[in-house]
């Protein structure tokens, strides 16, 4: 890959995490939050596969897009459900 082509890949991933975590920050759903993070993840991944870091990107599609959203969509169940009960 050409350095012209490998830079303007990696101004586009930044752009799209830079939108994606600016979009978690002003959701105010949790489940809108968690999907804004998993595309930033995405984002994330795609950033460390075009910089060659292919084990760093491997491990940010796990953990970035799959199981830190997984975890806030739990949470914020089990939260809400606690909630339930005590009323």
């Amino acid at each position: 890959m050409n350095n012209t082509a490998a830079t303007v890949l990696v101004t586009i991933a930044l752009l799209v995490t830079a939108v994606a975590a600016t979009g978690a920050v002003l959701a105010r759903e949790p489940a809108r939050q968690a999907a804004a993070l998993a595309v930033s993840g995405l984002a994330l991944a795609f950033l460390f596969a075009v910089l060659q870091a292919p084990d760093v990107a491997l491990s940010e599609l796990a953990v970035g897009t799959a199981v830190t959203p997984l975890l806030i969509l739990l949470t914020v169940r089990k939260v809400r459900r606690g909630r339930e009960r005590d009323r």
